[in-house]
Order: structure tokens, then sequence, then C-alpha cells
């Protein structure tokens, strides 16, 4: 600072050397700014090595398994760490589990073999994290023998040598799609600091990857949906142009010929009667399928009035007596009542027209409440042996049966007869799906 009394001899003011101790201090500061930037610079070359290798992956491995695979080794690899683990959480319900380690370089997952005896504590660490609301907005620190951490953990630490452990969050607010752990023999401060920077860097990047997956997939899966509905869109306007339409004009000329025919013989008047009754409901048939395919349609039959409809028609068009038993039936939606009645349609035509059959039986009730069952029984000549898993009629059988998540039985026996058992029941209830034949010459 400035001494008027000390004058030097050209009568120019001195200015007094600062302290010792004021030197010191800026001395400090300015290598705490030095080590500040420095730090700095480290993280950022750390953030950018990380984007330059996540982009490096997507372009050499698109698949998300496969960035991920390669990604977490290099982590590995790199960091010098025990182990990384990659924990993917169900938001829906908030179920979380490892969906892929790397343990001494070797990347796992729950295709590699003998996943499932691995010895790691994944389901007490799994539920650590989905019940840990910390973890979820910042990176967490653990000792390996850490108190928060679950026993069989700490004990996986003991035995690995472990002495670090950390968690960082796949955080893509405000969702939580996994963690990322990292575990570390290292001992320093400054280790855990940079291996945290490192672990930052990378969580970053591979949640990017996730969100990036799931748009794609969400894409895709759009894509097909679209190309779906354009397909049942065509579909249902071809049956609308060509039968539905067809089934209208036939409806229409059969009807001129009953009124300009008045004094018809008795059977040949019953005959275009029935013709009238079968175009008519075959029109409505149509009609049924183009509602059906139409999205967003309320348009429907259910199964008792669809029933009652086709074993009707069944009597009129043919001698063999049919008899129909419907019980109390659970509750369907569209979907899977409009499948219902075409198997239903399928298996009784099948009956009326290739059994030879005395008598038909159509049988309609609930199973334990819940379920259903149906069953169109006759006492015909049976399905030949090489007929019983083939045809068109049977396969549409299959497939609609497969589509509800039902049972579809053919039972049947050489001049004894045939039943078709279609056993369904809701998903919450479901068993196992199973299809078989049998067959018999008694």
């Amino acid at each position: 600072m400035l001494v008027p009394d000390k004058l030097a001899p050209c009568g120019v003011p001195q200015l007094d050397s600062p302290p010792e101790t004021d030197v010191a201090r800026l001395q400090a500061e300015l290598s705490s700014l030095r080590d500040d930037r420095q730090r700095a610079e480290c993280m950022a070359s750390i953030q950018r090595d990380a984007v330059q290798l996540a982009l490096d992956l997507l372009v050499t491995h698109p698949d998300l398994r496969g960035f991920f695979r390669m990604f977490v080794k290099r982590l590995v690899d790199d960091s010098g760490a025990h182990a990384c683990g990659v924990w993917l959480l169900d938001e829906s319900t908030n179920a979380c589990d490892l969906w892929m380690a790397n343990i001494g370089s070797e990347t796992l997952t729950a295709e590699s073999p003998g996943w499932a005896s691995l010895d790691l504590p994944r389901e007490s660490m799994a539920r650590h994290l989905a019940a840990c609301d910390e973890c979820r907005t910042a990176i967490l620190e653990y000792q390996g023998d850490d108190v928060r951490l679950p026993e069989p953990v700490r004990a996986f630490n003991r035995e690995a040598g472990v002495r670090i452990l950390l968690v960082a969050p796949l955080n893509l607010p405000p969702k939580t799609l996994g963690w990322i752990a990292l575990s570390s023999v290292a001992e320093t401060a400054c280790e855990c600091q940079w291996l945290a920077a490192l672990l930052d860097a990378t969580a970053r990047q591979a949640t990017l990857a996730l969100f990036y997956s799931s748009l794609v997939e969400q894409s895709l899966f759009e894509a097909r949906r679209q190309a779906v509905l354009e397909e049942r869109n065509r579909i249902a306007r071809d049956i609308h142009d060509t039968l539905a339409q067809g089934f209208g004009a036939i409806l229409m000329q059969l009807q001129a010929a009953q009124r300009s025919a008045s004094n018809l013989p008795p059977a040949v008047a019953r005959s275009l009667e029935t013709a009238v009754d079968l175009a008519r409901t075959h029109l409505v048939e149509a009609r049924r399928s183009v509602a059906a395919l139409r999205p967003h349609s309320d348009a429907r039959e259910d199964v008792p009035a669809a029933l009652h409809r086709m074993v009707d028609l069944a009597k009129r068009t043919n001698d063999v007596p049919v008899d129909l038993v419907i019980d109390d039936l659970p509750v369907f939606d569209a979907g899977v009542e409009r499948e219902i009645v075409g198997i239903a349609q399928e298996a009784l035509t099948n009956a009326v027209r290739h059994a030879h059959a005395r008598r038909i039986v159509v049988r309609a009730g609930a199973v334990r409440g819940v379920g259903f069952r149906l069953s169109v029984t006759d006492d015909g000549r049976g399905i030949a042996r090489d007929r019983v898993n083939g045809g068109f009629g049977m396969t549409s059988m299959r497939e609609r049966a497969e589509r509800i998540g039902a049972s579809l039985t053919f039972v049947t026996a050489a001049r004894a007869g045939t039943e078709v058992v279609l056993a369904w029941q809701p998903a919450a209830f479901a068993i196992p799906r199973a299809e078989r034949a049998a067959d018999g010459d008694t």
C-alpha cells in the first residue's frame, strides 16, 4: 500500500512488499483454481470419450444387447474394476432384475450357460435398488461392507475383496430405467473420484441408448400395427365389394323369384325358402366379418345367439338332428367371442357335411365359473388317420384357438364318431395350451 511519509530520493512514494501470508494465500488460491480447471478438463475429457465410444458402438453394434455387451466390457477394462452389472427396472411392476454383468472381462447374460447358477446376490440387490429412493437421482457410493447393503451383497463383496461399490441411475426424468453398478478394489479417494466420473459418463450414454432403443421398438411396433390395420381394411373392402354384394344380389333374385312364382310345388317352395335364408344368413356373416375387421367396431354377435343361428340353419339344410345345449357362459371380449364362433361354425359344418352322422350335439358352458368349454360331437364315421392334422378347416380352427390362448382337441375313432373340444379361460387363470388328437379303431 502507499506510505506517504516515506519518500524516495526522487520524491516518489515507495510501495511496501506484500506480507508473506498474503503471498501464500494467493498461491494457494491459484493452485486451487489450477486444480479445479484440471479436474474440469478431466471430467470433460471423460464425458467426451464416453460419447465417442457410444457413437462408435451404436454404429458397429446397433442392437441393444450387443451395444451394452461391448459398452460394459470397455467400462470394466478401462477402469480396472472388479465387475459391472446392468439392472433394469420394470416401471409397471417396480420390479428390478439383473440384465447383464461383466465379471473378469467376461460378459454374461440370461442366455449365458450357467447364468441361473452364478453365485451372484441378484435378488437381494434387485430388491435393494427397487426400494432405494436416493439412488434414483444420483450416484451412490458404498463401502464393500456397507451396512446399507443387504447381507448377501456384503458377503459377496467380502469374498471378492471389493472395497467400493458405485451405483449410478439410468435416469431419464421423470423415469428411472435402471442402474449400472461398478465394484472395485480401489482404495484411494482419488481413484474413487475418477471411477465415479467414469461411471457417470457411462450411465448417461447408456440411458440414451436405452431410450433410443425404446423409440425404435415403438416405431417398429407402430409400423407393424399400421400395416396390419391397412391389410384388415383391404380385406374388409374386398369382402364388402365381392361376397357381401354378391350375397345381396343373390338374395334379391331369390326373393324376386318367390314373388313371381306363387304356384310352385311345396318341395320346390321349401328349397327356395331355404336358399333365401342361406343367402340372407351369409350376407349377415359377410357384413359381420367386415365389421370385425374394421377397428373400433361395435357390431358383434354373442356366442349364444351365434350358436342358435348356426344350429337352426343346420337343421333346415340337412336331415341330421342337431341338439344344442347352452349353460351359463362367462363374459367374453369381442376378439375371443369372434374366434369361438368361428371354431363352432367350422366344427358344425364339418360334422354336417362329412361325418355321415345320425345325430350331432353342440354343448357350450362355463367351467369352474370363469372358463369356457365348447364341444361338437357326432356319432359318424370319424376322421381318417391321415386327415386329423390336415385340411384348411382344421388348421383354421387351430389358429383361432391359438390366437385366444385356448386348447383345441380332436377325439376321433373309426365308426365311432368325432368330438371337437375347445377349452378357454381368461389369461389370469390360463394353463399351458395343448393340442392332441386321439385315434382308435373301435
